[in-house]
């Protein structure tokens, strides 16, 4: 069993067929969730777990599933990720994790592994966000409510109920996707890293510790709108000048309040009325952070608000602000990591463990199993992007290090 190995050139096809499904003449990806392209990437992974010979299913919440020895007895041992992309987005956020499982569950099936506990492979609905983010996921963890599947729209305006019935399908029917832990041995996400550091430091992989939550707001700070000409510097109330100043104590608020792992990002601005001959009375902007503690990231919270509320009442500005979201941070399970890096070392490969600053499912599986995650290069840190990739020797040996770490799970021994 030990020295089974992935067939890299079945993978590398795979990959490629894929990542041509939903390509626009940007040469970016465009397989949003519930769109016409994320119709096709499924057609095209339903046929490969049917060519595969595989137990296929999809749930009520969309997510597709591939099974393995499944008997619904036992509780399986699962891998994925999401086929959806970022509009624009590349060929490996999501798919890389996908295909891997698959691949995992074809290795094991043709060399007839004694397995103790099912493989499946997951394909997660709307992980990137049209309709929120980690909606799949969500659904198997049983964090769904009526009223966030009812409130759900996209940028557009479009409900999360109306793309879901486009498809034939009922957004309601997500309730029932909630899947008992007990039917959950763990859940390994194969990913790449989406940062700079595994390419920097010339590592085929990491093995993801914990796993960043974050908090999303929409900050407004209102002012006094003017005349650009007639109003002196002195007799204004400029809403811009307060939110340069808050930028500039993003830094600080890091510095004293955070960790090496905090990350704060204003993203965003919008003026009002937004004239080149006007002092603006209206700035509007995004704040994102993100720790992977919690109590770091209450703590960043905390000194933010009392930073834009001090600097609002010096500057005569109103300040108010929405909370857009909030994800929790999680930790992997303490023996998974060990596993995989047990794993790491017997097949002699240098690694390091590191946290995820971006969310990914396996923090909603975390609520319902053990969970793991491996990392692979992404070259020059990029995603999100066309210019997105991983060397084909490093994906190689990510997949060759989940199937050893599934297998030490899953496999009699």
């Amino acid at each position: 069993m030990t020295d089974l190995t992935i067939d890299m050139q079945r993978l590398q096809q795979d990959i490629n067929e894929l990542g041509q499904i939903g390509r626009d003449a940007d040469r970016g990806l465009h397989r949003r969730a519930f769109s016409e392209g994320d119709r096709a990437g499924r057609e095209w992974f339903r046929g490969r777990l049917e060519a595969a010979g595989l137990d296929v299913w999809q749930d009520g919440a969309a997510n597709l599933h591939g099974r393995l020895d499944y008997d619904g007895k036992r509780p399986v041992v699962a891998m994925g990720s999401h086929l959806d992309t970022v509009p624009g987005g590349g060929p490996l956020d999501g798919a890389l994790g996908v295909l891997i499982g698959l691949e995992v569950l074809r290795t094991a099936k043709e060399n007839a592994v004694d397995l103790a506990y099912p493989l499946e492979v997951i394909d997660f609905t709307d992980e990137e966000g049209r309709f929120g983010g980690m909606f799949g996921s969500q659904a198997m963890a049983g964090k769904l409510t009526p009223e966030s599947i009812s409130h759900a729209r996209d940028l557009e305006g479009v409900t999360l109920v109306e793309a879901m019935a486009n498809w034939g399908l009922n957004a309601d029917d997500a309730l029932a996707a909630r899947r008992d832990p007990h039917t959950l041995h763990a859940f390994i996400e194969t990913h790449i890293e989406q940062g700079p550091v595994l390419d920097r430091r010339g590592l085929s992989v990491g093995v993801v510790e914990a796993i960043t939550g974050l908090f999303k707001w929409e900050v407004r700070l209102k002012g006094q709108p003017n005349h650009a000409g007639t109003t002196p510097m002195d007799m204004r109330i400029d809403p811009f000048q307060g939110l340069a100043e808050f930028g500039g104590e993003i830094n600080r608020l890091i510095e004293e309040h955070g960790s090496p792992n905090s990350r704060a990002t204003i993203g965003r601005v919008e003026l009002a009325p937004g004239a080149a001959n006007t002092v603006p009375g209206m700035a509007t902007f995004s704040f994102e952070v993100r720790d992977t503690d919690e109590k770091v990231l209450t703590a960043l919270a905390h000194a933010a608000r009392r930073t834009l509320s001090s600097l609002a009442r010096r500057r005569d500005l109103m300040f108010e602000f929405d909370v857009l979201s909030e994800i929790d941070p999680v930790r992997c399970d303490p023996g998974i990591v060990q596993t995989i890096e047990a794993q790491a070392e017997r097949m002699g490969l240098e690694y390091i463990t590191m946290p995820s600053g971006a969310a990914h499912d396996t923090q909603s599986m975390s609520r319902i199993t053990r969970t793991g995650m491996i990392f692979v290069p992404s070259l020059q840190g990029r995603s999100h992007s066309a210019a997105e990739w991983t060397n084909w020797e490093d994906i190689e040996t990510g997949a060759n290090l989940t199937l050893q770490s599934a297998l030490a799970l899953a496999a009699r021994q």
